[in-house]
């Protein structure tokens, strides 16, 4: 059995401003983690002033004590800071597992904690959990999405990000009592960053999104993408694709569904063209609704479901995209 502390410390993501849900789902994990080893779950909260509705949200969602390292305002968006308050809260704590929401934001600073303190780092991971010799087991994508390694991390703590989406988000409970703990600002030095505003380019939230069109395969050339782009706006959804069309680079890996990209759970999930492959639908199984729609009828997406369509996947899009509009006017 590895040597852990206890505990679980979980960084909490508040660049913008606002609690990233995907923050709020690491909650649950550390939760269930926090009852099978025993200790506390422990929050690290980067801000520029203490927000006491902030705080209610967290303690309600399952924080026990809360690290608030504050920070001037220019500063927030400043990475190497927020690294340096996690590698203080990990020394601070000495947790038995660090988790740490695998967003862009958390994908930047993580693995530089993890060097800085000579720890192991499991990236992307769809699950963490304890096993019967009381050991914490990491579990990813492995080989480009074809297999699922489970992994002990022999330093501690154990140190994970965790692909948003995976998790659900606790049911809150406000009656919770929890300890905020407010730091002092975290010493200023020169990191080497310019801040130059905000970037113009719009961020997709694929696991935030009500409504999700993906296409796969069944696209003939990158253009016809657009015919799919609008009927996710009109809808007001986002689109994805499949894992092809990445490998293909044709699109972003921000944009893809399945084991090596986005694991999503929107109310309305319509899939074009995509055949059904294990890797692409244990990113989307979670979806409330699924209509899918394929040249081929046997295609294993078929089996998962809710309502299955034979046929060319651009003529139904066409059709449906027209009616839509003729419904809005």
């Amino acid at each position: 059995m590895v040597a852990l502390g206890y505990g679980v410390l979980t960084y909490v993501e508040n660049v913008d401003g606002k609690l990233n849900p995907a923050s709020l789902e690491l909650l649950s994990k550390a939760g269930e983690i926090v009852r099978a080893r025993g200790g506390k779950v422990y929050s690290v909260l980067v801000a520029a002033s203490e927000n006491s509705q902030e705080f209610r949200e967290l303690a309600a969602c399952g924080v026990d004590v809360l690290l608030v390292y504050k920070v001037g305002k220019d500063r927030l968006c400043d990475y190497l800071l927020h690294a340096e308050a996690l590698a203080h809260a990990i020394r601070r704590v000495n947790p038995a597992l660090v988790l740490v929401s695998a967003t862009p934001w958390g994908r930047s600073f993580a693995p530089r904690v993890a060097a800085r303190l000579g720890l192991g780092l499991t990236a992307d991971c769809l699950d963490v959990y304890v096993d019967e010799a009381g050991d914490i087991v990491q579990v990813r994508p492995a080989f480009t999405g074809n297999l699922i390694a489970h992994i002990k991390t022999v330093t501690s703590p154990a140190m994970a990000t965790v692909r948003p989406g995976v998790f659900p988000k606790p049911t809150p409970d406000y009656s919770r009592r929890f300890e905020a703990v407010v730091l002092e600002e975290l010493p200023v030095y020169p990191s080497g960053l310019e801040v130059l505003g905000p970037s113009r380019r719009k961020s997709v939230s694929l696991s935030e999104a009500s409504v999700v069109v993906a296409v796969g395969r069944g696209l003939r050339k990158k253009e016809d993408i657009s015919l799919f782009m609008e009927l996710a706006e009109t809808l007001g959804g986002e689109y994805a694709v499949s894992k092809p069309l990445v490998d293909a680079g044709w699109f972003e890996k921000e944009r893809q569904v399945g084991f090596s990209g986005n694991t999503v759970k929107p109310k309305v999930y319509l899939a074009f063209g995509i055949s059904g492959a294990p890797q692409h639908i244990a990113g989307m199984k979670d979806s409330e609704c699924v209509v899918a729609v394929n040249i081929d009828p046997s295609a294993p997406i078929a089996k998962y479901s809710d309502v299955f369509v034979v046929g060319d996947m651009y003529e139904v899009a066409r059709r449906l995209l027209k009616r839509l509009k003729a419904f809005k006017s």
